[in-house]
């Protein structure tokens, strides 16, 4: 190749004046056009044209600069400055608006990408909202069957009492250490109510907020869908790179792809699974407590239920056993009471002989002084048999009394025993349908 060298013009002008001028013009005018825009990168794709001066050509495509030397004479009226100008390869105007448009698309397209992965974020933020409702709403259905499940058992304990003043009011009608129970375990079962109503609250409230928040995430994400409707149909390869959509920079800015009403709506849907989650820890744990304490309050009831059978049972027993006993002592006194009334009969019909056979004799004196011996003997004793006939008489009389007494109390345990066994039935039966 050729060296570059300065071309000068010729000393005498061929051409008008004004043509000379033209070019002089044409090229300060590209010179500055240059200067403002800036000279285009030289492995560009794009033609370049070429502006020469007059008598000067140069090729598309040499590296080499060349310079046009102006001479002084031709041109007296041009600046010493320059007189020495550059061969510029300027970039033509559609080129540059395409690069500027090239720009913009990628700036635009990024942009979107980001509104894209935001929109995304917030959907799956949503997702995992409606998610942890689905959780606590299960949730709190059983914490619903464990306190239907309690009011079973209260309404149970209360009949449980209602029954049990069924008992014979004169025995058996006396509080003992079944009432106690029962009276405990109505106490457990009204606390562990009350507690699960309060948590239940919580719940309710706790879906509230959830629901709240994934409106909010729900409203954010149709407002960046909106963004996304600006998004060109091509892409861009300048925009590569730019915001990926499985990795979003969280940097909140009014006007960036990550709105403060986005890092609003995820600050507050994190803070509220997590006290979603806690919460759902907490019913889980008591429910557990509950059915726990509730089991107790019912086995221990039902154990002091079956202690008292079993001690009416046995005091049953040693009733009849000792109400066997009175009635063979009462048929002793009776067979006793009537042998005391067959001798005190035979004793009255003997004297009453004695006295009438003698009271016709003749020797009144010595047979009277004997028949006075005889009578007075057979009246005392006679007198004695009736002593004795009356204390057997209050004895049998007492030990009737006694034998009613127990017949009365045996009766009394035996419907206590009923009534203490179809209450606790029942709580076996309720609870085997729970």
């Amino acid at each position: 190749k050729m060296p570059a060298k300065t071309i000068p013009l010729p000393s005498a002008t061929i051409g008008p004046q004004s043509w000379h001028d033209d070019a002089v013009r044409s090229i300060r005018r590209a010179e500055r056009l240059v200067r403002k825009v800036g000279v285009a990168d030289s492995g560009s794709k794009r033609p370049r044209s070429c502006i020469a001066s007059a008598g000067c050509a140069s090729r598309r495509g040499d590296p080499g600069r060349k310079e046009v030397t102006v001479n002084e004479h031709v041109f007296p009226f041009q600046r010493p400055r320059s007189a020495i100008l550059p061969f510029y390869s300027a970039v033509s105007p559609p080129f540059l608006r395409e690069r500027c448009l090239d720009a913009g698309t990628g700036v635009a397209v990024g942009y979107m990408r980001c509104v894209r992965s935001v929109e995304l974020l917030l959907r799956r933020q949503a997702g995992k909202v409606w998610l942890e409702c689905v959780k606590l709403e299960r949730e709190r259905g059983h914490l619903e069957d464990m306190l239907k499940t309690l009011r079973k058992n209260l309404m149970v304990n209360r009949r449980s009492v209602e029954d049990r003043t069924l008992r014979p009011a004169l025995t058996e009608t006396g509080r003992d250490g079944a009432d106690g129970l029962l009276d405990y375990e109505k106490r457990e079962l009204t606390a562990l109510k009350s507690q699960l109503e309060g948590t239940l609250r919580n719940a309710l409230e706790q879906l509230q907020a959830l629901k709240q928040c994934s409106k909010m995430l729900l409203e954010c994400s149709n407002e960046r869908l909106r963004v996304l409707h600006l998004l060109p149909r091509t892409g861009s390869h300048s925009a590569q790179g730019c915001c990926s959509p499985d990795r979003v920079q969280l940097e909140t800015s009014p006007v960036g792809p990550y709105t403060p009403e986005c890092e609003q709506a995820m600050a507050s849907s994190c803070m509220a699974l997590s006290q979603s989650q806690s919460l759902r820890v907490q019913i889980r744990q008591m429910i557990r407590e509950a059915a726990a304490r509730q089991k107790a309050a019912h086995q221990s009831v039902n154990e002091g239920l079956v202690k008292k059978i079993k001690e009416t049972v046995s005091l049953k027993q040693h009733l009849t056993v000792s109400s066997a006993a009175t009635r063979n002592a009462i048929s002793g006194k009776h067979r006793q009471l009537e042998g005391v009334e067959h001798s005190h009969g035979r004793a009255l019909v003997s004297v009453c002989s004695v006295c009438l056979k003698h009271s016709h004799g003749r020797a009144l004196v010595s047979v009277c002084s004997v028949c006075l011996k005889h009578s007075h003997g057979r009246a005392l004793g006679t007198a004695q048999l009736r002593q004795h006939l009356s204390s057997l008489s209050g004895e049998l009389g007492r030990l009737n009394g006694a034998h009613m007494q127990l017949m009365e109390n045996l009766q009394g345990k035996e419907a206590a025993a009923h009534v203490d066994a179809a209450v606790v039935r029942l709580r076996r039966r309720q609870t085997d349908r729970h």
